[in-house]
């Protein structure tokens, strides 16, 4: 089964791996000392993000590293921004109510 990136980042464990490898990247037992589960269950959730191509695999000997694939984040960023207008337009009409309010009330 084929996910996307949204499907990916819906989960909580799978958000913090990728918090953890975003500045440096890590090896699966690396990132599994940060979490109270097994390196199984890292593993999965390495697949998928994998799957989606939000991360990256380097092999470096006997060590696969993982890091942070940062033009996929850009397609979430791409899909948030457009919430983020909205949510700037209703603070900036807010801002002008508080402000007619406090002018009021002088």
């Amino acid at each position: 089964m084929r996910r996307d990136i949204f499907q990916a980042i819906a989960d909580p464990t799978r958000r913090a791996i990728i918090t953890l490898i975003a500045l440096q990247a890590m090896t699966p037992n690396a990132i599994a000392d940060n979490f109270h589960t097994t390196r199984q269950a890292v593993s999965k959730h390495l697949r998928i993000l994998t799957e989606c191509e939000l991360v990256k695999q380097k092999q470096e000997g006997r060590e696969i590293y993982y890091s942070l694939e940062v033009e996929k984040m850009k397609e979430i960023d791409k899909w948030i921004e457009q919430f983020r207008k909205i949510w700037e337009t209703r603070f900036n009409q807010l801002d002008t109510v508080l402000s007619s309010l406090k002018k009021q009330k002088k």
